[in-house]
C-alpha cells in the first residue's frame, strides 16, 4: 500500500488473474454470477449497446474515470452485473473486491407518452425494435439527449464501496460500460431499467399504423386491373340490372282470366279468316270477268278469224 493509502499498482495480467480467482471463490460459494466478458478491444457492437456508450461519453461529468474504466471492462474486473429495474448492482475486482450500486430514476410517465407518440406508425415489429433495425429518425428520437429513453447524470446516483472520493471512480466506470455490453445480449434490459414497456411503443405505433385504416375508394383495383396486371381470366360478373330502368313484370293472370283471352283471340282469328276467305273469292270473279271481257275485245278485233 502506498503512503496516501492507495493500493500499489497491479498490471493488467494480474488484475485479471485476480479476477478469474474471485469469479471462481464466488461460484465455488454457491453465488449466482454474471460476469461481463468483452472480446477484443471493442466493448459494445450493436446499436442499443453502442448508443448506451455514447450517451455516458456526451456527458462532462465522467470524461475524467470514464478511460479507467474502459480498461477495467476490457481486463474482466467486472465479474458480475445485475440489471434490475431502477437500478444496477456490480461487483469489481481491483485491488480488492468492490460492490457497486447504480440507482436510475425511472422515465416518466409523460417523456415515454411523448416517445411512443412521435414513434406511432412506425414501429410495427418489436424485434425490429429490440434490434435498433428501425429508421434512423426513429432510433434517433428514442435516444435523444434530455427527453430520450437514455438517463442524464441527474438521474443516477452511484456508489462504490472503493476508497476514492469520487461518485463516478473507475470501479464504477466499469460497471457502467459493462451495462452497455450487456445490452448487446439482452437488449429489453433498458427497457427494464428505466421502468417502461415496450410493448407500449409498439401498441402506440398499431393504432396511428396505415395498415389498420380502411384502403381509400381510389386504391381498390379493378377486377380488369387485376386481371391485366396477373394475366389472368377471371370469371365475369353477372350484370346486376339497374332499378331505375327495370321493366316491371306483368301480375300473374288466373286461369279464368287465360280462358277469356284465348277465346277472344279465336273470335279474332276466325273474323280474320272469313274476310280472307271473301276478299279471294272477290278477287277471283274479278279474274274471270277481264278474261270474258278480253276474248270479246279479240272477237270484234280480229274478222278474219271469225
Amino acid at each position: 500500500m502506498s503512503y496516501y493509502g492507495w493500493h500499489a499498482y497491479v498490471p493488467v495480467a494480474e488484475k485479471r488473474r485476480q479476477a478469474e480467482r474471485k469469479l471462481a471463490k464466488l461460484k465455488k460459494q454457491g453465488r449466482s454470477v454474471a460476469p461481463v466478458r468483452i472480446e477484443g478491444r471493442t466493448i459494445t457492437k450493436s446499436f442499443w449497446g453502442r448508443s448506451w456508450c455514447v450517451n455516458l461519453e456526451r456527458y462532462s461529468d465522467y470524461e475524467n474515470r470514464l478511460p479507467r474504466g474502459r480498461t477495467y471492462v476490457r481486463n474482466g474486473s467486472v465479474i458480475d452485473l445485475q440489471i434490475a429495474k431502477g437500478e444496477i448492482s456490480a461487483m469489481v475486482a481491483g485491488a480488492e473486491l468492490y460492490q457497486i450500486k447504480i440507482v436510475i430514476a425511472p422515465v416518466t410517465r409523460a417523456r415515454w407518452k411523448s416517445i411512443c407518440r412521435d414513434c406511432a406508425g412506425t414501429v410495427d415489429s418489436l424485434v425490429e425494435l429490440l434490434q435498433g433495425r428501425l429508421a434512423k429518425g426513429v432510433m434517433d428520437r428514442v435516444c435523444r439527449e434530455g427527453d430520450g429513453l437514455f438517463p442524464s447524470p441527474t438521474e443516477i446516483k452511484l456508489s462504490c464501496s472503493c476508497p476514492d472520493w469520487a461518485d463516478m471512480c473507475k470501479h464504477v466506470a466499469a460497471a457502467l460500460y459493462g451495462v452497455g455490453a450487456r445490452l448487446d445480449e439482452k437488449p429489453q434490459l433498458l427497457f427494464v431499467l428505466r421502468d417502461v414497456d415496450e410493448t407500449e411503443m409498439l401498441a402506440s405505433a398499431g393504432q396511428d399504423s396505415p395498415l389498420t385504416t380502411a384502403p381509400g375508394a381510389a386504391k381498390v383495383l379493378d377486377e380488369g386491373d387485376v386481371a391485366a396486371l396477373f394475366g389472368l381470366e377471371m370469371a365475369e360478373t353477372p350484370h346486376t340490372p339497374n332499378p331505375a330502368f327495370t321493366v316491371s313484370k306483368r301480375p300473374q293472370q288466373s286461369k279464368a282470366q287465360k280462358g277469356k283471352i284465348s277465346a277472344r283471340k279465336t273470335k279474332r282469328a276466325a273474323k280474320t279468316d272469313v274476310a280472307l276467305h271473301r276478299a279471294t273469292r272477290a278477287s277471283s270473279g274479278m279474274k274471270k270477268t277481264t278474261r270474258a271481257s278480253a276474248r270479246k275485245r279479240r272477237t270484234r278485233g280480229c274478222p278474219d278469224r271469225c
